[in-house]
């Protein structure tokens, strides 16, 4: 009976792709090097931590040192229309809450936003052109260089763009080879589309893998033969294939607003509210720390209401002691919330993400790949 109901889905799907990989519709491919990063699944597999591990690595490499990096986003909910630089004291409102926190963390970096790859990818290539194009809504800034490579965020599914490297998420609670299509499950894209990622990484893992294991998820995604050591195996046509492993941390939780009191940290309560797909890797990490006494779980890009700050704060009264934590992507948006008090505004607090490998060699190991993969 599922296959029924999913056939309609899964033959849109498969003709779609048939059609590009014939060649009969068209793929526009960057004039710069470009690596995109994506999934096939909806939500939850951590890209924007990857995207920030990406940026890290690309800024300590001695080729990309000083080049002028630049991350094209979607920006999934913004208000606004069009190609948008975005700015590091802007709104999410504007810009969406991802590419607005990556743009705080490296404000060296280009971020901007597109709904089209396509032109985003022609604007940052020849920035001159955003000011003669006449299609849609352009915002941008007088700190706008050419873009020497281009990180396409969550672009794995858009085929009329070809990046030079595919690295695609899958998540290590949610493996797409268990899942199935939407609506009865999470995947957005075949599962074979994996076979085209140059670099499969497996997020959110827990911090010891052993060999067998490894082995098993490599088996599991079509890849015999899986080298720990080289972080690879090999498919059946023969094409070999990159597979890493990694975790995601949080650094020491900071405050949300300037009027934030740090000795809120050290109190044994939390209320947490999240708007996020997955918050249960969160709760854990802080149940470690603090006594969850309240949960508030939103949807993912959740718009926090004047509402939801009233059920926040009403919770904040029942315990006076708490701490208010919430998630680094949650806290762009409830920046942009007026419905804030300023006595919330001493309790709130964010936990910073980052995303992590394994073992210190496997980050030696992605490094020398990508390097390889950019030539």
């Amino acid at each position: 009976m599922d296959k029924i109901l999913l056939f309609p889905y899964w033959l849109t799907l498969k003709v779609r792709h048939l059609l590009f990989d014939n060649g009969c519709r068209k793929v526009y491919t960057p004039e710069v090097p470009s690596i995109c990063i994506g999934n096939i699944t909806v939500g939850g597999t951590g890209k924007t931590p990857h995207t920030e591990m990406l940026v890290r690595t690309l800024l300590e490499d001695e080729q990309w040192y000083g080049k002028n990096i630049a991350v094209l986003s979607r920006g999934y909910k913004r208000r606004s229309k069009g190609f948008q630089q975005v700015v590091a004291d802007g709104r999410a409102l504007d810009y969406g809450d991802e590419p607005l926190q990556i743009k705080k963390k490296f404000p060296m970096v280009t971020v901007a936003v597109d709904s089209s790859r396509k032109e985003g990818c022609t604007f940052l290539t020849d920035p001159e052109t955003v000011k003669t194009s006449k299609k849609g809504r352009r915002c941008i800034h007088k700190d706008f260089p050419k873009a020497d490579l281009i990180l396409l965020d969550d672009a794995f599914q858009h085929r009329k763009v070809k990046a030079g490297v595919n690295i695609v998420l899958v998540d290590y609670s949610r493996p797409v080879f268990k899942d199935h299509l939407m609506p009865l499950g999470k995947l957005r894209d075949l599962p074979e589309r994996i076979a085209a990622a140059d670099i499969i990484i497996v997020s959110k893992c827990p911090r010891y893998m052993d060999g067998w294991e490894k082995g098993m998820w490599a088996e599991a995604l079509g890849l015999h033969g899986y080298d720990a050591t080289e972080c690879s195996g090999t498919r059946k046509n023969g094409r070999k294939q990159n597979l890493f492993f990694t975790t995601i941390t949080y650094d020491t939780p900071q405050a949300i607003f300037p009027e934030g009191d740090s000795r809120y940290l050290y109190a044994q309560r939390l209320i947490l509210f999240t708007g996020i797909a997955n918050d249960a890797p969160l709760a854990r990490y802080l149940c470690g720390t603090y006594k969850i006494v309240k949960h508030f779980n939103f949807p993912d890009h959740h718009k926090f209401s004047r509402s939801d700050i009233m059920s926040i704060r009403n919770a904040g009264d029942a315990f006076p002691t708490s701490v208010i934590m919430t998630t680094e992507k949650d806290c762009q948006r409830v920046r942009d919330s007026k419905a804030v008090p300023e006595s919330l505004k001493q309790r709130l607090f964010y936990a910073p993400i980052k995303t992590e490998f394994l073992r210190p060699e496997d980050k030696e190991r992605f490094d020398i790949v990508l390097k390889e993969l950019l030539k």
